[in-house]
């Protein structure tokens, strides 16, 4: 984080009084099938076919029967009803379930669709709520409202099937339907409203911006010709701590100002709520410039670890949502406010906890520890390794995780400092890997990765510094923001996300990154 900006941006409105992220807006398609009619069940070579629930008692739990999400559940049994009666009344009222199932085959060109590389959504209203499986999946994400799950009473759920449709492609739609508001149960039935394809144009290429200065020919083996900065997201506070998150294939990052944790998905490229009050809940919240979480990491299970700015603590979000404190103490004495953080392969983490989450930074007088650490997490055990640096910000291992490397926020002291890794975990002296003295402006330096062929991406003054192992400072990708921190992403690791001030951006590289 960066102090000086965090404190300039803790007026900005956008986000100060709802938890709501801006829903990018997909545009006008360029067709729309109608699945209610039987000209449009009959363009995708579909039918669809309707079964009522029944609710079933096992023991002192109750379940509920057919479980037809299932891609290869079999409904031939089903009873076969056409596209006009989908606005007829089903189910029973009161108490009620019920599920649709529908096989779609995207058509060839007809008229003047052409679907071929097309966005392809599959838009449902259904009276009262709905969840919707696609090819046999239910994907949901703590926070989630809205795709395949309920997004609220009689709303439009939206779920896209391909950003590269292709005629031919098959596609196997269940829908679960709910009678509601279920604390205030209705005497009406289930119907379906609306349920559409929409088709829009092949996805422009996000918006482009910046430039990368090239200052030796080996970045070029890092970063491809023709790379660009693309703009995925805009209008936050100040963006920190990102993660990727391969086991559902989304990317995660936090708002400290805003006091909340985003996700956001290369699905539909939108950007939504992942949990709200990520840092701080107390009655001084006011006082705090960024009270929310701050840096974020996954450990060896995929179990989000966060640290909390104003709570001054290490938590663990656990697979079923419940909050696993780490570690807000050391000697009794709390925390500054953990800011970033990584695991090492044996599961120890590591973290560094400058003052920076406090409302007047080091002269704050909530602050209890007369230093700022390095510290190290290892089975329950908190150790300090380092207080030299007086505001340690990003950290990450090399390759081989012979050597940690912290970067520090200090307008007087922009280095970077190398330690040597000993065995059992704890730090040898550091020595300054890489200064950025002679770098001019009122910044020092945030967040810091490495790649695996262990080059280092640290934000610094003007932008991401690229510093190779050797320590030779090889370019800079200078995006429309400064890039507080960063995390590798996509399926092969080569994509460098950036968190910067009030925007997302993403670039694309030829080395993959170090990531949990």
């Amino acid at each position: 984080m960066r102090p000086l900006v965090a404190a300039a941006l803790i007026a900005a409105p956008l986000f100060a009084a709802r938890t709501e992220a801006p829903q990018a807006a997909i545009g006008r398609p360029q067709a729309v099938i109608d699945l209610r009619t039987e000209e449009g069940v009959r363009l995708v070579n579909g039918q669809w076919r309707f079964s009522d629930t029944r609710i079933v008692a096992s023991g002192k739990t109750y379940d509920y029967q057919p479980k037809a999400g299932a891609a290869a559940f079999d409904d031939s049994g089903w009873e076969r009803i056409p596209a006009t009666s989908l606005e007829s009344r089903h189910g029973n009222g009161k108490l009620s379930f019920v599920w649709y199932r529908l096989n779609i085959t995207l058509p060839g060109k007809v008229g003047s669709l052409d679907p071929t590389g097309s966005t392809v959504a599959f838009e449902l209203v259904l009276d009262d709520y709905a969840e919707i499986w696609v090819n046999g999946t239910l994907p949901r994400v703590l926070g989630q409202t809205g795709g395949p799950l309920i997004r609220g009473w009689n709303a439009p759920n939206r779920v896209i099937l391909t950003r590269d449709a292709r005629p031919g492609q098959q596609f196997q739609l269940a829908i679960f339907g709910i009678n509601g508001p279920l604390s205030d149960l209705p005497e009406n039935y289930i119907w379906i409203r609306s349920a559409t394809l929409d088709f829009y144009r092949p996805a422009r290429t996000p918006e482009s911006a910046g430039r990368i200065v090239r200052l030796d020919p080996a970045l070029d083996a890092i970063v491809p010709a023709g790379a660009r900065i693309e703009k995925l997201a805009s209008g936050f506070q100040f963006t920190e701590g990102p993660v990727w998150v391969r086991d559902g294939n989304y990317l995660l990052f936090s708002d400290p100002n805003a006091n909340t944790i985003y996700r956001w998905s290369p699905e539909d490229g939108q950007v939504s709520v992942f949990r709200a009050k990520s840092g701080y809940t107390g009655l001084d919240i006011g006082e705090y410039g960024q009270p929310g979480s701050n840096g974020l990491t996954l450990d060896s299970q995929g179990r989000l670890t966060i640290n909390e700015h104003g709570n001054r603590r290490v938590t663990r979000l656990e697979k079923n949502g419940a909050l696993t404190v780490l570690a807000d103490r050391y000697q009794g004495k709390r925390l500054n406010s953990p800011n970033d953080l990584v695991y090492k392969s044996d599961g120890a983490l590591y973290l560094t906890d400058p003052p920076f989450g406090l409302p007047k930074f080091h002269d704050d007088p909530r602050k209890e520890l007369p230093f700022s650490g390095v510290f190290r997490l290892f089975e329950g055990k908190l150790e300090l390794l380092s207080t030299e640096l007086t505001g340690p910000n990003g950290i990450a291992f090399s390759p081989g995780e012979e050597s940690l490397y912290v970067a520090n926020w200090d307008v007087n002291k922009k280095v970077i400092l190398r330690y040597p890794v000993k065995a059992g975990g704890a730090l040898g002296a550091g020595e300054v890997f890489f200064n950025m003295k002679d770098a001019p402006g009122e910044e020092a330096l945030d967040g810091l990765k490495i790649d695996q062929q262990g080059n280092l991406y640290v934000s610094g003054p003007g932008g991401v510094w690229i510093i190779s192992s050797e320590g030779k400072h090889l370019g800079m990708i200078e995006a429309p923001e400064l890039p507080a921190n960063f995390a590798w992403g996509d399926e092969d690791g080569k994509t460098l996300y950036m968190t910067a001030r009030t925007g997302l951006y993403r670039i694309r590289l030829n080395v993959p990154g170090i990531r949990p």
